[in-house]
């Protein structure tokens, strides 16, 4: 539950930390805002606070256009949490009931339609159709401010049934007509360019065939180390890292594409190319799950760093994230592939399989050439062709069975403690396999692995007693943060081979 107080502090003081977590809804405008909006702080009882943009405009309040709400980091309490409501809102974010509908969403949750609507309006004040319509209407925004697009195609690219309801949505939820909001984003581009503020753009216009936009996130965040992390396991022809910028395909509902991420100051520069722009929601979601981009960094550090021993790294490298993944499917083949080898050789496999099975481009970026290969595919071949030994042979071959026909899920949706439970009934699949794909394929904060080897170097780096049994005790007092920990752990055996 929200504390009143706490949250009009919080706009008083224009704390960013809060961006995202709730909405501040102003009764005297009738429009609602981010924490941190510039705007003069409204009297105390002129405010009113919420836990989505979702439920402010449900209570008839529509978006600022000065901080535009619309725009902030997602609450980081999806990613941490294991519940039906969490995996919802994983789920929504991805598209599915634009895909599905609400039927759709529910039969993969597990839950009635009614049951689940009564979570989502008790945990976030707007059920399953109000919070897609919401984020649908962000979508089209960005197709209108970016692109050239039809604003007939832009309707249904985002999602809505009719253009009437498309007209009336954004009317509703931003105060004008898709025309006008068109009309005034090209009036900032162009202000832009002749010597006005870049950093109050919050997407910004691109060349035909593109969508580019600005992804935001807390600070501190240590992107340019997620990106070291990325480049040295990037699969040849999938993905590269070149100066700061990570690039690499992505297999979307209908159809590929291409993402070129590259941090700045408090956001992330994306550039989308798109075969589809049906696609943008789902592209959108993936970008900020494999950059973390949801994460609250501060609240991590906080604990991490009251530990002693990860004190000075926490310290030293503040607001470490975890690396995701845009495809759950995707990592659990790499972490079959990884297994018992180093990750050059993991990578050099990779590569091997993407040149074998993996469909090209139509239109390559860079070196990204491929899409990685999807699983309906490798469980349809000879595994014997697999470039590995016999024994992982079969286990992939298997997982991607599985994987195919739906015993076992990674989607943002599933169930975590199932997924790991499934993966672990496969022959070859053990705890270490299970855990990082449920770390990186779930995106599970408090993930741990204690007899991996790089953690042993780490913990004998950090002066702390390296066996199992005494590692996975003294990574209690890291919960429920342990695969930020890792992420350090990992960190201070590399800086010590390299010393």
């Amino acid at each position: 539950m929200l504390d009143d107080e706490l949250c009009y502090r919080a706009v008083g003081s224009r704390d960013s930390r809060f961006d995202g977590i709730f909405y501040s809804g102003v009764t005297s405008t009738g429009i609602y805002c981010r924490p941190s909006c510039p705007a003069r702080t409204p009297k105390r009882e002129n405010i009113r606070f919420y836990r989505s943009a979702a439920e402010a405009q449900s209570a008839g309040f529509r978006a600022c256009r000065r901080c535009r709400p619309d725009t902030t980091p997602g609450s980081p309490e999806w990613n941490v949490r294991a519940d039906v409501t969490a995996r919802a809102m994983r789920l929504i974010a991805d598209g599915v009931v634009d895909r599905e509908g609400v039927h759709g969403l529910a039969d993969r949750l597990g839950y009635s339609e009614r049951q689940l609507h009564r979570s989502l309006v008790d945990e976030v004040g707007a059920g399953p159709l109000r919070l897609a319509r919401s984020q649908r209407s962000h979508t089209a925004r960005t197709l209108l401010e970016t692109t050239t697009l039809p604003i007939t195609e832009i309707a249904f690219a985002a999602g809505f049934a009719s253009v009437r309801q498309f007209n009336d949505t954004m009317r509703e939820v931003y105060g004008s007509t898709p025309t006008a909001l068109r009309t005034r984003a090209a009036k900032v581009a162009g202000k832009s360019r002749t010597g006005g503020r870049a950093e109050d753009i919050a997407v910004c216009q691109g060349p035909a065939g593109t969508v580019q936009l600005r992804l935001a996130h807390r600070r501190p965040a240590d992107i340019l180390g997620l990106l070291q992390f990325l480049a040295v396991r990037a699969v040849p022809g999938v993905e590269e890292v070149v100066g700061t910028t990570y690039r690499r395909s992505v297999s979307l509902p209908h159809g590929p594409a291409v993402v070129e991420l590259t941090p700045a100051t408090g956001w992330v520069h994306a550039v989308i190319r798109l075969t589809d722009p049906r696609d943008l929601t789902a592209a959108v979601a993936r970008c900020r799950r494999v950059f973390d981009l949801d994460a609250d960094p501060g609240a991590v550090d906080a604990v991490l760093g009251s530990d002693p021993a990860l004190r000075p790294l926490v310290e030293a490298t503040p607001g470490t994230l975890l690396p995701g993944t845009v495809d759950g499917h995707e990592l659990a083949i790499r972490g079959v592939l990884g297994q018992q080898v180093s990750v050059a050789a993991a990578r050099t496999i990779a590569g091997r399989l993407v040149v074998a099975h993996g469909k090209p481009l139509d239109a390559p970026v860079g070196t990204v050439t491929h899409t990685f290969p999807h699983v309906d595919e490798l469980a349809s071949v000879d595994p014997a062709t697999f470039p590995m030994p016999r024994s992982r042979q079969r286990t992939l071959h298997e997982v991607a069975a599985r994987l195919a026909d739906g015993r076992v899920r990674l989607d943002p949706g599933a169930d975590r403690d199932a997924a790991e439970r499934e993966l672990q009934e496969i022959p070859g699949i053990g705890p270490w396999t299970s855990s990082y794909v449920r770390m990186r394929a779930l995106g599970d904060p408090d993930v741990f692995l204690p007899t991996d080897l790089g953690v042993k170097h780490g913990m004998q780096a950090l002066g702390l007693e390296p066996a199992p049994n005494a590692v996975a005790e003294h990574s209690q007092r890291w919960r429920p943060w342990r695969s930020y920990a890792l992420m350090h752990v990992w960190a201070a055996a590399t800086n010590a081979s390299a010393t």
